[in-house]
């Protein structure tokens, strides 16, 4: 008799359907690149490339920053927050009014997931970045370098 974990897995495998069972990947090796075709269109692009230069902190998110429409989004700002970025120098898009953009914007910076944090036209990263970066002290630093804090923030932060 086969122990109660072997004796689930088998009974799963043998439930199956044999062409899933004897499916071959198909790829044969686990360094194969998969290449996918680029569909940004030339005026995606440059309206991204617009809004990435609309300011010099750039979110794209799912909702507006009053009303964050997901959890990740809701962080990013948050975190923005905490770290006392300026109102007169940060800007958001919603990529839930426009589905071109919410794919374009994936695409434009070869990054997967929505919120897309941009500083001076450079992506920094998702959601998960932030929070690391955050975390870390790496964000403070970048936002103070690129002099997007509300200057009394960068004061108070040094006394």
């Amino acid at each position: 008799m086969l122990p109660r974990p072997a004796l689930l897995v088998s009974l799963r495998l043998s439930t199956r359907p044999s062409s899933l069972l004897s499916r071959t990947p198909l790829l044969s090796s686990p360094h194969t690149h998969i290449s996918y075709p680029r569909l940004l269109s030339t005026t995606t692009r440059a309206a991204i490339t617009k809004a990435v230069s609309s300011a010099p902190v750039v979110l794209f998110m799912k909702g507006t920053p009053e009303t964050p429409q997901c959890g990740f989004s809701r962080a990013s700002i948050q975190i923005l927050g905490l770290q006392g970025v300026d109102p007169a120098k940060f800007t958001a898009f919603n990529v839930l009014e426009d589905e071109e953009l919410r794919q374009g914007i994936k695409e434009y910076s070869d990054w997967p997931t929505i919120p897309q944090l941009y500083v001076e036209k450079e992506f920094v990263g998702g959601c998960d970045i932030l929070m690391s970066m955050h975390q870390s002290g790496e964000l403070g630093k970048l936002l103070e370098e690129k002099g997007v804090l509300v200057e009394g923030e960068v004061e108070e932060g040094k006394a």
